[in-house]
């Protein structure tokens, strides 16, 4: 496995192109690029985004988890442009830590996810019950999920999980720089 850290002339011509919300359009649009890039040793996935739906980036993060596990020979390398925001950083969390390269200037931003419901309780005491319960279930899930990207993220960085579930609720802004020190990324380009 290459480990090697690259020079900024390694991704003068990234393979995968990506700017704007990370959603399903940008997600087809990946699959697509990344099909193509079969043949390519060294897969450059350049993001910009401020933003989108998490589940998103679990799927294309578990597609290169996936492409890089079942191609051992082939690098998967991350490069964030200008704002690597929210299920941005969802999605560089799913490369090794090696494979992750920021421009100068380039912010990330780490939250906790947010949810946006209303419960109406309604009905049959028992059937009240069971949808508190639900919603319940469905908010520890999501945390389970969402603590599983920062554990991923944080992976072999000085980061702990605990200073990223005590500043993720205040969205926690990162410039490239500062992600370096913390070994969250390999380099700044």
């Amino acid at each position: 496995m290459d480990t090697t850290t690259l020079s900024a002339s390694a991704f003068k011509a990234p393979v995968i192109l990506l700017a704007g919300t990370v959603d399903d359009d940008m997600y087809r649009d990946f699959r697509r690029q990344l099909t193509e890039a079969t043949h390519e040793n060294r897969v450059i996935v350049e993001l910009t985004t401020l933003g989108g739906d998490p589940e998103v980036a679990r799927m294309m993060g578990e597609d290169i988890r996936f492409r890089s596990a079942m191609n051992p020979d082939h690098r998967y390398v991350f490069l964030g442009k200008a704002a690597i925001y929210s299920a941005g950083t969802t999605f560089m969390s799913f490369f090794a830590r090696h494979n992750r390269y920021l421009t100068r200037g380039t912010r990330l931003m780490i939250h906790e996810r947010k949810l946006a419901k209303e419960l109406t309780i309604n009905g049959p005491l028992t059937t009240c019950i069971a949808t508190v319960r639900a919603t319940l279930h469905e908010i520890e899930c999501s945390i389970a999920i969402q603590n599983e990207g920062f554990a991923n993220l944080v992976h072999g960085s000085q980061v702990t999980m605990d200073e990223v579930l005590q500043r993720a609720p205040s969205n926690w802004y990162i410039e490239a720089e500062e992600a370096r020190t913390l070994g969250l990324i390999e380099a700044v380009i």
